[in-house]
């Protein structure tokens, strides 16, 4: 009977055990769920806003005229060539050799103390301010090499900023190849950077667009690094050693001047449209990537 009864009551105590861990998981699901609902509501608020402020202002001769009076008047049409410009120059610096770094660290350098103080050191500059950023290329870049406030200094100062987040995001999508598709390829006869090159890279090209998403929307939306290398001129650039604003520095400098409401929402409208629109496309070409991959292999 005394074996019986203690039976039961650990089958009892187990019971509520389960209960108690079952209630406390609906607690912490409900918590998250919360969370989640509050951070969507928050960003179709502010983007609502944003945009049912700013959409009624924009018309053709917004998007075609280059602004007057300081910006109080006019279009944007220069701001935009400035930053498709200077975001151009940017990725095209930064992606092949951000993308070669984190190769090398990956399938090739071996695991030692001056690779960990490699990437101890591009751990550090993804979280340098970008103010320090711009200070340094508007003392090398500006002054020392004499390439003056331009589009050129402001895209090399914006490319250091994203080399950390091109290795970081690239490493760590290689990270996740399986062994097996490098030793297969090998074992074909393939040459190790062939497999990296039609084997590695491929099967993650998804995870490498996505820091590129990343670089893309820090390059777009950098203020305080790109007026202190590129400037803030409203003329339009001709060449990458002409200086340029861009949207994100033609919105601060509106919004903080209180020059025009209506051209600051609108303004603001354009930029969020913009980085939208870059991550759906992206979103699309890597999946269409990754379908056209699957079916190949």
């Amino acid at each position: 009977m005394t074996v019986y009864t203690k039976t039961i009551s650990h089958l009892v105590q187990m019971t509520r055990k389960k209960k108690k861990i079952k209630y406390t998981e609906k607690i912490a699901y409900g918590f998250i769920y919360l969370m989640a609902f509050l951070t969507i509501f928050a960003l179709i608020s502010i983007i609502g806003y944003v945009l049912i402020h700013g959409v009624k202002h924009m018309n053709w001769e917004f998007f075609t005229q280059e602004p007057r009076s300081m910006g109080r008047e006019g279009g944007i049409f220069s701001i935009i060539v400035g930053t498709i410009y200077l975001t151009l120059v940017a990725i095209g610096i930064a992606t092949p050799i951000g993308i070669a770094a984190a190769i090398h660290l990956t399938e090739y350098a071996r695991e030692n103390k001056f690779v960990k103080l490699i990437r101890f050191g591009i751990e550090i500059l993804a979280g340098i301010p970008s103010i320090i950023f711009g200070l340094f290329g508007f003392v090398f870049f500006v002054i020392f090499l004499g390439f003056r406030w331009s589009i050129l200094s402001g895209g090399l100062t914006l490319a250091m900023m994203i080399f950390p987040i091109l290795i970081r995001t690239t490493e760590e999508a290689l990270k996740t190849v399986p062994l097996s598709y490098r030793e297969g390829s090998l074992a074909l006869g393939a040459t190790k950077w062939q497999t990296i090159a039609r084997v590695v890279l491929p099967s993650r090209a998804s995870g490498i667009l996505t820091g590129l998403i990343l670089g893309i929307g820090r390059a777009v939306g950098e203020t305080a690094a790109v007026i202190l290398t590129a400037g803030s001129s409203l003329g339009l650039p001709i060449s990458i050693f002409d200086p340029a604003r861009t949207m994100s520095v033609h919105l601060y400098m509106l919004a903080s001047e209180g020059m025009s409401k209506e051209k600051t929402f609108a303004t603001a409208s354009v930029l969020i449209v913009w980085i939208l629109c870059i991550n759906f496309l992206a979103s699309m070409i890597a999946q269409r990537y990754v379908q056209k991959t699957n079916i190949e292999a």
